[in-house]
């Protein structure tokens, strides 16, 4: 759970940890399964009360914004290098063809807009910005589109967390409120395993019915 709590992490690794883990779950195959907007709301609520990050709020936005935007061109280069051959990967504990699917589904569905909307999407954005690349998405406009996405969730989760860090009542229960973040960042990764627990139960060979009929 350590690795699910961003209190700990940010503790632990502090400011070049959150910056690494942004640019992982953007840029890096392995960073679906990390902390993002928990990470980020909570780092705002730090900055606020001076725990961990006695940094200003303005320098934590500029650097978290470069590292999100700079892990969405990892991915995209990535995409478009290894191409299909992607898709032809087998699963391991860490790669599952149906994420990279689901990120198809989505980029399909809108396009261009979806390396902005995918960056508010846990696991979706993570292999947006490859399937972007690997369908040779016109550069300039993925730029672009990874500099607004980037920018509005990087910055606009960050100051959120700052801003609600001065209410009294979260900085008087701040303990509460992470904990009810690290909950709420498990939750996500809990219903991916729920639906891949369906779907393979929904795609297993059923029992053929016997010569007396079905069910017999």
């Amino acid at each position: 759970m350590n690795v699910l709590d961003p209190q700990w992490l940010i503790s632990t690794f502090g400011f070049v940890g959150i910056l690494a883990i942004v640019f992982a779950e953007s840029g890096l195959l392995l960073g679906f399964f990390l902390p993002g907007d928990s990470l980020l709301f909570t780092t705002g609520l730090l900055v606020a009360g001076s725990r961990y990050l006695p940094y200003p709020l303005w320098l934590v936005c500029l650097l978290v914004v470069v590292a999100a935007i700079a892990g969405d061109q990892v991915g995209y280069l990535f995409g478009r290098r290894v191409g299909p051959r992607l898709f032809r990967r087998p699963n391991s504990r860490l790669f599952r063809q149906e994420n990279l699917h689901r990120a198809q589904g989505f980029f399909d569905r809108y396009g261009a807009r979806s390396i902005m909307l995918a960056r508010f999407v846990p696991i979706v954005r993570t292999f947006t910005p490859i399937v972007a690349g690997a369908s040779r998405m016109h550069y300039r406009r993925f730029v672009a589109y990874n500099i607004i996405g980037g920018s509005l969730r990087g910055a606009g989760v960050t100051v959120l967390g700052a801003l609600l860090g001065q209410v009294t009542f979260v900085r008087s229960h701040i303990e509460f409120i992470l904990i009810g973040i690290v909950l709420v960042s498990v939750v996500p990764i809990a219903i991916e395993l729920l639906r891949a627990r369906h779907r393979a139960h929904a795609s297993a060979p059923g029992v053929r019915p016997g010569p007396g009929g079905p069910g017999r």
